[in-house]
């Protein structure tokens, strides 16, 4: 049976907000010349910089009573918006920052990779980092030496190895700086969204590489904003909300819980003036209840319903909705190729794609109308989420090339793609 190799118990973490806790020379310097600054020109005080005094500061807990366990061999996926605490949790677990309260039970050698190059020293070539970074975790030389020319190959920085790290580019950084992580043997891997930083393919091989570490029985917590990378790799998944974690569980259920969480639909999603206005109400992919995040294959059809009401008549409105990968719209889908009618009342428009259209991966969705008489484009983006997952159809394949092929039944169905219905009520 495997056992916890983290236990984490009531953990928190504060932060005083405008002061700092390094007590640098440089820091003191600063303050007394602040203080010398107020004496001299205090009696003027309309034309004094307001500085913050101690009861002006206020606290801030980035962690607030976080308990968790995580067992061997098990990859936990750890998101959340930004300042959600994810960074604070990782930094406190690799021993970098102290906790506030807490307590915190770690079982074996941990490696972290936080941010680009993190435990690296600038001055020293690569070569020499992979050794100190193995010193750092209690490696001795033979092992290190056992493990060398396999790091240098997954980097791929032969070339380089010999030449200071400071003029390494940001991805030649992180790709070493993972290798030396990754293939250390630490029986903890903590990764922060540094991988983001690397190319699709290098992040590819990443994600094989951990859940390899995963197969060899150590355990891997991994920060990202990518869900597809946070599906393919974690078992299970926490996510964490100013600071608390409000969701525990299967990684598939958590996501959608996010998205969930995250995703409305504005009723006043888009506006003209103030006598003229179309709602939506509701999004649905695939006849999923809840709308807001849809799973497909590559062999189904993609259906997404947009249903809303329009307060008036409009003579020249179409309704679309965009797919977007990575905050670039890669897509704009019509519910008609001309301008039409939009009689007041509720309405439903239909869009049909074939899922093997689009790379397995996330897409957010957005919503709009266009008017021909303003010329003007109003939507609102990411009021859902689609997510191809990787499982290909027979009736298409890759060549040894890696190029795409559909059968000729499969290529008719790509017309069905801006295909309108749309219902009055």
């Amino acid at each position: 049976m495997s056992f916890s190799v983290i236990k984490v118990q009531n953990l928190s973490k504060k932060y005083t907000l405008g002061q700092t806790h390094t007590n640098l020379l440089s820091e003191r310097i600063g303050n007394s010349l602040r203080s010398v600054y107020r004496r001299i020109v205090g009696r003027n005080s309309s034309t004094v910089p307001q500085f913050h005094s101690s009861t002006d500061q206020k606290e801030f807990w980035a962690l607030k009573d976080v308990s968790f366990e995580v067992k061997q061999g098990e990859v936990l996926g750890i998101i959340g918006r930004n300042g959600a605490g994810k960074s604070t949790l990782l930094k406190i677990l690799s021993r970098i920052t102290k906790p506030t309260e807490g307590r915190i039970e770690l079982y074996g050698r941990v490696a972290s990779l936080l941010e680009v190059g993190t435990g690296f020293h600038p001055e020293l070539t690569g070569r020499e980092n992979i050794f100190l970074n193995g010193a750092i975790l209690g490696m001795n030389r033979a092992e290190i030496k056992r493990k060398f020319d396999e790091i240098v190959a997954f980097a791929e920085v032969e070339k380089f190895i010999d030449t200071p790290v400071k003029r390494y580019s940001s991805g030649m950084y992180v790709r070493l700086a993972f290798a030396v992580a990754a293939h250390l043997e630490p029986e903890i891997l903590i990764i922060d969204e540094v991988l983001a930083v690397g190319d699709a393919q290098f992040q590819k091989k990443c994600i094989g590489k951990m859940g390899d570490v995963a197969k060899e029985g150590r355990t891997v917590l991994f920060v990202s904003h990518n869900m597809g990378m946070i599906s393919d790799l974690c078992d299970i998944c926490c996510l964490l909300d100013q600071g608390k974690i409000i969701n525990w569980g299967e990684t598939t259920d958590i996501i959608s819980f996010y998205y969930k969480q995250n995703t409305t639909v504005s009723k006043r999603l888009f506006e003209g003036d103030l006598a003229e206005e179309i709602l939506v109400k509701r999004v649905i992919i695939n006849e999923n209840p809840e709308g807001n995040f849809g799973q497909v294959r590559p062999s189904e059809i993609i259906v997404i319903r947009v249903q809303g009401e329009s307060l008036r008549d409009f003579r020249d409105v179409r309704i679309g909705i965009t797919i977007s990968a990575y905050g670039l719209r890669i897509a704009t889908l019509w519910d008609a190729d001309e301008f039409s009618e939009l009689p007041a009342g509720g309405f439903e428009v239909i869009f049909r794609m074939p899922a093997y259209t689009l790379r397995p991966g996330e897409y957010s969705i957005g919503v709009g109308a266009d008017r021909q008489s303003t010329k003007h484009w109003l939507y609102g983006n990411n009021v859902c989420q689609l997510r191809i997952i990787e499982e290909w159809d027979v009736n298409c394949s890759r060549d040894q090339k890696g190029i795409l092929n559909f059968r000729k039944s499969q290529v008719e169905k790509i017309r069905l793609i801006g295909q309108e219905v749309r219902t009055h009520h």
